[in-house]
């Protein structure tokens, strides 16, 4: 009898560690789900910003660009020249506009986070802060790059596409399957990690010295936060490229 509850008490406390959470979270119940409320906050918060920065600045477009049309344009170049870059000068255009709301959506979230005082909302459980630092949005974010960049490459060269697994030999078969699972993980740890140690960072100092000693470290946030967009962006772009060219 011991060794038949063996196995099962050691999946019961496999069961409980799954259940460990990093906090206190704020859920909703939709449709039968559990979700995090504060996640869902944060982020539509982050979306009506940039549809109500997009649609302020070009409500009134102008043959020669002036004041916040000049500086969408300037993105939008911005992010051409990122896809173009990483995917070719032939097959960019269609995915110009999933590269950029990836980077942009990403950028607003970071900086949402190190700018936004959202300590000052309070909530039944837990607290307000960018979307990216929970690793559920990072997760989303990087599946749907590999959803991209499957699609990209089924829709380029059919079932054929699956020939790049058994290249240069069928025995690295195994490890070029292990790596399309570990991009998504990648990317989604890298950015998750970096969004919530920079606000563990600049917490830390503030708690202590909450006048002017953050401050050097808020920018450096920033910063770091910019760069963390920049490079989801450009291997999400990367990743799209080498689907539609081949096993590199």
């Amino acid at each position: 009898m011991d060794i038949v509850q063996s196995p099962i008490s050691t999946l019961n406390h496999i069961y409980e560690i799954s259940g460990v959470e990093v906090g206190q979270h704020f859920y909703w119940q939709i449709g039968g789900f559990q979700v995090h409320a504060q996640v869902l906050i944060t982020s539509w918060v982050v979306i009506a910003v940039l549809s109500g920065s997009a649609t302020i600045a070009v409500r009134d477009p102008q043959t020669i660009p002036t004041g916040g049309q000049n500086f969408v344009e300037y993105i939008l170049e911005f992010l051409r020249d990122l896809a173009r870059t990483q995917i070719g000068e032939e097959e960019y255009g269609p995915w110009v506009s999933f590269i950029g709301t990836m980077f942009l959506f990403i950028f607003v979230s970071n900086w949402s986070g190190a700018l936004l005082p959202w300590g000052i909302i309070k909530l039944p459980h837990g607290e307000l802060a960018a979307p990216t630092n929970d690793i559920n949005t990072t997760v989303a974010l990087a599946s749907l790059t590999s959803v991209a960049y499957f699609y990209a490459g089924l829709a380029k060269k059919g079932l054929g596409y699956f020939g790049k697994y058994i290249q240069p030999t069928p025995i690295l078969l195994p490890i070029n399957i292990l790596e399309d699972f570990t991009k998504p993980l990648s990317l989604s740890f890298r950015l998750s990690g970096n969004i919530l140690a920079d606000e563990l960072v600049v917490a830390v100092p503030v708690s202590l010295v909450p006048l002017v000693v953050p401050i050097p470290v808020m920018f450096l946030g920033l910063f770091t936060s910019g760069i963390q967009a920049l490079i989801f962006a450009t291997l999400a772009a990367a990743y799209i490229g080498e689907s539609m060219e081949g096993h590199h």
